[in-house]
């Protein structure tokens, strides 16, 4: 059955029709959600939102736009206040037992950045419209650059560069005009280039390639041993280490050595397990306990350039799950 069909027969009441209509939207939705909140929790809440309001308002849907197109202006409208709401969240005390950072270079402001697995926006329609290829558009650093503008401004960032929407099917989806969204865009373009990693840092190798592996795989081995000058060895001259939503932030690598030296100091030794997020090598890390079971401790999110590793983001052990990654794994000594 086709979606004219199905989108018929939903508009009747067909609840079974309606799901059927939407199913082929609800992931592409879920990444665009996640990109406008930089959080897995929050953009599931607002998709769950989003289809109830298209199905309690489906009668009203008069296919002057595609189904598509619709369903993207509710959701982008629920994520604008959602956005709202996040900015009164405070963020979160250090937790880390036994262990006492160094002071941070500063204070970060996007402290409620999550990871998304690498399966969540595999394999999404892209627009030739769009100005962003799909890896870029889901990374750690742009998801954080996105986070840190006007909320009106990542909403037709996303929709028009990203989504590859025309300025007058945004200009529809914010209630706005053609100027506005034409206005708002080029300010976003500016912003949100001033935020990005830097242009001169050398790519980095291409995902699942050997190189990606060896460097992965030499921070692995070096963390495990708690060997900071190892860890050291990997990172670029400008590397960024940050660890969401505790807003402590450390700028280079003496920074850096200073932090991971005061989690070895402690006595705490890890176990990490590969994965993937936002297009970039991960590592779940387990941190070995007196009960013998080796615990979840977090997540970190490598951001590599060349051969080495220009930002570490290291999240809540609570995002294991959203990877597959179990809360303890069976003591491997």
């Amino acid at each position: 059955m086709g979606e004219t069909e199905l989108v018929s027969r939903a508009r009747r009441g067909d609840g079974s029709a309606f799901e059927a209509a939407i199913a082929p939207h609800r992931r592409e939705l879920l990444v665009h959600c996640y990109r406008m909140l930089g959080s897995v929790q929050d953009a599931e809440d607002v998709l769950q939102e989003t289809m109830l309001a298209a199905w309690q308002g489906f009668g009203e849907f008069e296919a002057r736009s595609s189904l598509r197109t619709w369903l993207y202006r509710i959701a982008t409208n629920r994520c604008l206040n959602a956005r709202r709401a996040a900015l009164r969240r405070p963020p979160e005390p250090w937790n880390v037992p036994g262990v006492q950072p160094p002071e941070p270079t500063r204070l970060g402001e996007a402290v409620w950045l999550e990871p998304l697995p690498d399966d969540r926006f595999a394999d999404l329609p892209r627009s030739p419209e769009a100005r962003y290829e799909q890896i870029e558009s889901i990374s750690l650093a742009f998801v954080k650059a996105l986070q840190l503008m006007p909320p009106r401004q990542v909403a037709v960032l996303v929709l028009r560069d990203v989504l590859g929407f025309h300025a007058s099917e945004v200009a529809e989806m914010l209630d706005t005009t053609v100027g506005s969204v034409t206005s708002a865009v080029k300010r976003a373009r500016a912003t949100v280039q001033r935020y990005r990693s830097a242009d001169h840092d050398p790519p980095p190798p291409p995902a699942d390639s050997p190189a990606e592996a060896e460097l992965v795989e030499k921070f692995v081995r070096a963390y495990e041993a708690g060997d900071v000058d190892a860890v050291v060895a990997l990172l670029t001259d400008d590397v960024f280490t940050s660890m969401p939503p505790i807003p402590f932030e450390y700028v280079g690598p003496q920074a850096a050595a200073r932090f991971f030296g005061s989690i070895f100091a402690a006595g705490r030794r890890f176990t990490l397990v590969p994965t993937r997020a936002n297009g970039q090598p991960a590592v779940g890390a387990y941190v070995l306990a007196p009960d013998g079971l080796r615990h979840a401790a977090g997540l970190f999110v490598l951001q590599l350039a060349g051969g080495r590793i220009c930002a570490m983001t290291r999240f809540e052990n609570t995002v294991l799950r959203w990877f597959g990654l179990p809360p303890s794994l069976a003591d491997i000594r």
